[in-house]
């Protein structure tokens, strides 16, 4: 039964995943839109592109924050668990709450509704979800990242690899999760059009996380 608490929670979701760390971060400290460089997004990535790791870390690190504690929200709408069917009614509102989130980072309300791509939002997500299988996503995204350097392609692979380890690894059982991974393949390769044409073309930016970086103004393109 949906409660008044319930929908609450879901309008608070939306309103945590609204909030546009990287805009707000690059207008206050740099006087700069990320939209409007890079790659036109306003996420942790294009972040690091713009700006570099100074600003690029504090955004990933509260983008995914948000998505964690959006998701984790269902702890404080009076929903007790008390057995395997509580269970999975608990990870459904989980699932309900993050995906709110996601869309909040992807249509901000506080920024004219242009957002990021959700990936750190939904690494967030999957880390309140199911912390196993979040783990072997940041493995799968260093390694790619060490490896390849791209950032796009690092995002893709660790998507992959959360759908792969709850089937495969962990074989969950809440079917909820099953889905939401398998929707989490279709998002990441919605969002990522561009990079992967990019990727194909191999004129994708790369990333180099222990670079000193440079604000100087051949990143603002």
């Amino acid at each position: 039964m949906i409660s008044i608490y319930s929908v609450g929670a879901l309008i608070l979701a939306y309103l945590f995943g609204s909030i546009p760390t990287a805009v707000w971060i690059g207008q206050a400290f740099y006087g700069i839109d990320v939209r409007e460089y890079g790659s036109g997004n306003a996420g942790a990535t294009n972040t690091f592109r713009v700006l570099g790791k100074k600003a690029g870390i504090p955004v990933m690190i509260l983008d995914i924050l948000k998505g964690w504690t959006a998701t984790n929200l269902v702890s404080f709408i009076g929903l007790s668990v008390t057995g395997p069917a509580h269970s999975i009614q608990f990870v459904n509102y989980q699932l309900a709450l993050g995906i709110v989130a996601v869309m909040g980072h992807l249509f901000p309300v506080f920024a004219g509704f242009r957002g990021g791509k959700g990936i750190a939002t939904l690494f967030g997500m999957v880390l309140a979800v199911h912390l196993p299988s979040a783990l072997i996503c940041v493995l799968v995204f260093l390694v790619i990242l060490l490896l390849t350097k791209y950032v796009s392609l690092s995002s893709i692979s660790a998507g992959f690899a959360f759908t792969f380890s709850v089937i495969f690894i962990y074989q969950v059982s809440v079917k909820a999760i099953v889905i939401y991974g398998m929707c989490i393949c279709i998002l990441i390769l919605v969002t990522h059009q561009k990079n992967i044409e990019r990727l194909l073309r191999g004129k994708e930016s790369k990333v180099n996380l222990f670079k000193k970086s440079s604000n100087s103004s051949s990143n603002l393109r």
